[in-house]
């Protein structure tokens, strides 16, 4: 039974690293099978571990005794030829941009263009590796925020996060949301043949929440029976600055609640006890880091079992409400 010649110190440490961070897969695979082999794992055992031919396993020992590192690494014109030129992937990326949703179509365009007949599993393959992904759509603003406010709004959040770190005061993100019958349907994985549905109402209750966020996912969350105006906001915010101990500033958006002169007149009293209300740029919800939150509510959290029923949605709602923090939690760092 071959094993490769035993190895350095360095030739370990150097197959160890090409393991753990080298880009290419099949890299990886050979540096990490030739430390099991140089640790007494047989032909047979790495290629099973890897679903190679044995073949395979001793070609690598054989390379890398006879040329060393670069042994490892796939040679110019190794694999099978491209089914599509460089030209023919652009024009893939080209009728892609036209029709984002049906690879069916790109297939036929690229068809008819070069009389190159593919699956949609080869699109799929060739778009992956030029970082396309299958994600929902976003719903954009109506309008462009002011660049010149929208980058003093971000450079002025910036500095209160650091000096939120250093623990001079708090940075909150305020903002409401509604929960009703009709669902945003997420994508879910399921079983060919079978479909999940979820019961849908024409006309439903709304589960109305307001909220204040932090980075670190600590969460104010107010449920509200009936209708949102600004007397219910104005008295989460009051019920919100009885609990401060420093200087707090929450950013909200401009709807028009927040800009009546029924919510503003009580301002300079939040002011006094250290809550400094803080408006973002119009057009701009991306700054309001509470949207991503009820985003992941309604898309990720929410099980279906939710909307079989109002008092369901109603109860899921608050479960999650009351987890946010500890079970649901969400990495902001990268926000």
């Amino acid at each position: 039974m071959k094993y490769v010649a035993p190895l350095t110190d360095v030739a370990i440490q150097t197959l160890h690293a090409m393991h753990r961070y080298h880009p290419s897969r099949r890299a990886r695979m050979r540096a990490h099978g030739l430390l099991l082999s140089h640790q007494g794992v047989s032909m047979p055992q790495i290629a099973c571990m890897y679903q190679v031919d044995y073949r395979s396993v001793s070609s690598w020992i054989d390379q890398w005794q006879t040329r060393g590192l670069v042994g490892l690494y796939d040679q110019p014109g190794a694999g099978r030829r491209p089914i599509l030129s460089l030209d023919e992937q652009q024009k893939v990326q080209q009728y892609l941009q036209d029709s984002p949703k049906d690879l069916k179509k790109v297939v036929h365009q690229l068809e008819q263009e070069t009389r190159k007949r593919v699956s949609t599993k080869t699109i799929k393959r060739l778009i992956k590796k030029n970082r396309y992904v299958w994600k929902r759509i976003r719903k954009a603003p109506a309008k462009s925020p002011d660049p010149h406010k929208y980058e003093r709004s971000k450079v002025f959040m910036n500095q209160l996060q650091q000096r939120e770190a250093s623990g001079e005061c708090d940075l909150w993100y305020f903002d409401g949301t509604g929960f009703c019958l009709t669902p945003c349907i997420p994508y879910a994985w399921q079983p060919i043949g079978h479909t999940i549905e979820i019961p849908t109402s024409s006309h439903s209750q709304r589960v109305n929440v307001l909220g204040f966020l932090k980075r670190n996912n600590e969460f104010v969350p107010y449920m509200i029976d009936g209708k949102v105006d600004a007397a219910i906001i104005v008295t989460c915010f009051d019920q919100f600055s009885q609990q401060l101990d420093k200087k707090t500033y929450v950013f909200i958006d401009n709807a028009p609640m927040h800009r009546s002169q029924a919510f503003i007149k009580h301002i300079p009293k939040w002011v006094k006890k250290g809550l400094i209300v803080k408006y973002l740029p119009s057009y701009a919800p991306e700054l309001n880091l509470i949207e991503i939150l009820w985003r992941f509510m309604k898309y990720y959290w929410l099980p279906f079992s939710a909307y079989a029923s109002f008092q369901c949605l109603s109860e899921a709602v608050a479960e999650i409400l009351t987890r946010i923090g500890t079970d649901y939690t969400i990495n902001f760092q990268a926000a």
